[in-house]
């Protein structure tokens, strides 16, 4: 990205840090907001991500940025032995740990607060990682990235969904409407974080996609890497490994 997109413009806290205070005051609305927001789109793409996990059937998932545990939870049905689900937040993940719960699957997803830069986690670890509309509020891109490469184990597959930007007319042009009008007020209607989801559309807006996105992928190490645009190129799946 040419600029750093941070939550709060004023503020003196790193982005990491004013990251996690966003997320944890969207907590409460977040997982209904984003149906709203994605028109419910969202979920199918989540499901996408699942199909290409589970078709390597991995032991040890990791899900990075994993929010309220939307992505964990789904990971289940590859019948992994154990799903961690990473994240800054302590609100997203206090509301996670609840959801777990009452699935029953508190044996198989464990949440753990911590930061993706900086994973407590040994090499070459897990067989499978995944990051669901995370990459994005990274502070380090590269280094965030350098970091899953080193705990993925070798053969395992890393799987990013996220946004990305309409290419051809007319969805470039709606999107575009529709990022910069529509989003910021669904945002501050159902939010009680006035900035939040104007960041998140800037943020997307500003963010790598499509090949760049691929070309630093394939700088950080990353191997087999292929970019899935999704729904006319609002969103895109991207699957890569490592030797």
């Amino acid at each position: 990205m040419s600029k750093e997109i941070t939550p709060y413009k004023n503020s003196k806290l790193s982005k990491k840090e004013q990251v996690a205070a966003m997320f944890d005051k969207i907590s409460g609305n977040y997982d209904n907001l984003n149906r709203v927001i994605s028109f419910g789109i969202d979920v199918k793409w989540r499901k996408k991500v699942l199909q290409l996990v589970a078709k390597t059937n991995p032991e040890n998932i990791l899900d990075i940025a994993t929010g309220t545990g939307d992505l964990a939870i789904l990971m289940s049905k590859t019948n992994a032995k154990k799903i961690i689900g990473l994240d800054i937040s302590p609100g997203m993940l206090e509301i996670g740990v609840k959801k777990i719960a009452d699935k029953g699957l508190s044996e198989t997803i464990e949440m753990v607060l911590g930061d993706s830069e900086n994973m407590p986690f040994e090499d070459h670890f897990f067989d499978a990682i995944t990051v669901a509309f995370g990459v994005r509020n990274f502070e380090h891109l590269e280094k965030g990235l350098s970091e899953i490469l080193r705990v993925l184990k070798p053969g395992g597959i890393f799987v990013i969904l996220e946004t990305s930007v309409p290419d051809k007319t007319p969805y470039k042009q709606g999107y575009k409407f529709y990022s910069n009008n529509i989003l910021p007020i669904i945002g501050k209607l159902f939010s009680k974080d006035d900035v939040a989801y104007g960041y998140l559309s800037e943020s997307a807006a500003s963010f790598p996609y499509g090949e760049a996105l691929n070309n630093i992928l394939r700088k950080t190490g990353f191997i087999d890497v292929v970019a899935m645009p999704q729904t006319f190129g609002v969103a895109t799946i991207y699957s890569a490994s490592k030797k």
